[in-house]
């Protein structure tokens, strides 16, 4: 269910950090919890059969621009993903989900 996980990133990056400043060491502590936060709602979700992977990224906003790739081996026609990015005034977050059909 690709829209109930983009509402659950949404929902879950707002939170976290619509009025939050950059602050390199908490950031880094908070793209751990956030991520932990996702993947224990995207279960709750409790679609059979998935691996579920989260990474989250979290950067200042500082006039700087920032590539970020990914690379999957996976089977196209059960294997999916879902992205958000968010941003206030000083930071930006990215966050995406990788299910995985697991046979």
């Amino acid at each position: 269910p690709v829209a109930a996980v983009d509402d659950i990133l949404k929902d879950v990056l707002g939170s976290c950090l619509r009025e939050q400043p950059y602050e390199p060491a908490r950031c880094r502590d908070m793209a751990k919890d956030i991520a932990e936060v996702i993947k224990a709602r995207v279960k709750d979700l409790q679609v059979p059969r998935y691996k579920i992977v989260v990474v989250t990224h979290i950067g200042q906003l500082n006039e700087q621009s920032m590539q970020i790739g990914s690379r999957c081996l996976w089977d196209p026609v059960s294997d999916t993903f879902s992205s958000y990015v968010f941003k206030n005034t000083s930071l930006f977050a990215l966050a995406n989900v990788y299910a995985v059909y697991f046979e």
